[in-house]
């Protein structure tokens, strides 16, 4: 199943979070932040969204910082996925 979202929607999946700190303390579930670095699957075709114009300026692969609460969970072929706007992505992440 292939998921196509609509106007300004964006499909992300969320990157897994580091199990051990830099010094290499392995950290147990509880401390560990829900992360908020996930990869761009799919994107929307953008267009009039509450009458204003909206450029989609994401686009698949890349990887961005998402609001932390944000989006709605959907679950697609066995894979958590999250469907945003893109106005809750917060900046893509350049390496």
């Amino acid at each position: 199943m292939q998921i196509k979202p609509l106007a300004d929607r964006v499909v992300i999946k969320t990157v897994e979070a580091e199990e051990t700190t830099k010094s290499g303390i392995i950290l147990a579930g509880s401390a560990k932040e829900k992360p908020q670095v996930a990869v761009v699957l799919a994107v929307g075709p953008g267009g009039m969204v509450d009458g204003k114009e909206v450029e989609m300026l994401v686009k698949v692969g890349d990887k961005v910082l998402t609001s932390k609460y944000s989006g709605t969970e959907v679950k697609v072929d066995g894979e958590e996925c999250t469907i945003v706007r893109q106005s809750d992505i917060l900046a893509i992440v350049e390496e």
